[in-house]
């Protein structure tokens, strides 16, 4: 099992661009811990000089180099976020090349023009989306009357990236709630979602896998012992039986393909950005 690295994701703008591609990256890498931190408006080499000295000291704590996924469009911020020793990774330098040689033009550096292609209200639409899940993870708020959808499922079984997930790419306001050991005590739903049944979809997960990505967690932890799994699963499976909620297991299925099955069985329409 390799160890924690540490990845930053570095923009000129909000730093979205970076994170969904680098998050993509990044699941295709499964025996190592990434903890990730993003960083918006690097738009200048002062700037870009503190953030290096943070990445430096990330490399320090850790004691491995540090991960950069890198859009800024400007030369000088990148060469000063490359002194603080991390891989760098910029998001569009595999593609730009290519583009030039193919349009027969050279590309102007202009920061901030990631989004100028999407219209405004559906890019604060995704921004809006963005906050609602990051303010409605794991229960933290249950008011869940602006929600388009409600993931329900116990402690990681893939709640929060497939919300990301929606609210990035079709600006869906998705909320999920965490089956709590209290909650499965019962077959019915907690009573704080009875009255949102028709925005709920359960998830599911094989308790193997999910003791393997609880032990990573909470190593030789209650919480991360098989039985606890499956007892778990078990309980949360009968509930949304009972309940007749619509139900998807995670265990092998992408979050792309999650998703798509959600939005569809729960009729929301929305298209891609």
């Amino acid at each position: 099992m390799a160890g924690v690295r540490p990845v930053f994701y570095v923009s000129d703008g909000t730093g979205i661009t970076a994170e969904t591609i680098g998050h993509s990256l990044l699941t295709q890498f499964t025996e190592t811990q990434f903890v990730t931190d993003r960083i918006p408006f690097v738009d200048s080499v002062d700037r870009a000089r503190e953030v290096a000295e943070k990445i430096s000291n990330a490399a320090m704590a850790h004691g491995v180099r540090p991960v950069v996924i890198n859009s800024c469009m400007d030369g000088d911020v990148g060469a000063a976020l490359a002194e603080s020793g991390a891989l760098m990774l910029d998001v569009f330098a595999p593609f730009i090349e290519p583009l030039e040689r193919e349009l027969e033009e050279t590309r102007q550096r202009r920061i901030g023009q990631a989004h100028g292609l999407v219209d405004f209200d559906t890019y604060h639409r995704r921004i809006n989306a963005m906050n609602y899940a990051l303010t409605h993870d794991d229960g933290q708020s249950i008011d869940y009357n602006e929600a388009d959808l409600i993931l329900v499922a116990v402690s990681r079984a893939g709640k929060t990236p497939t919300c990301v997930y929606l609210a990035l790419h079709y600006g869906v306001r998705a909320a999920n709630y965490p089956l709590t050991e209290e909650d499965l005590e019962h077959d019915r739903l907690p009573p704080r979602l009875r009255p949102y049944r028709n925005k709920l979809f359960g998830l599911t997960i094989d308790p193997v896998r999910l003791q393997q990505i609880r032990q990573e967690r909470r190593p030789n932890s209650r919480y991360a012992q098989l039985e606890t799994c499956k007892r778990e699963v078990a309980a949360a499976e009968m509930m949304f039986r009972a309940e007749r909620i619509p139900t998807l297991s995670t265990t092998n299925t992408s979050i792309e393909e999650i998703s798509s099955k959600v939005l569809t069985t729960l009729e929301i329409h929305r298209e891609m950005f």
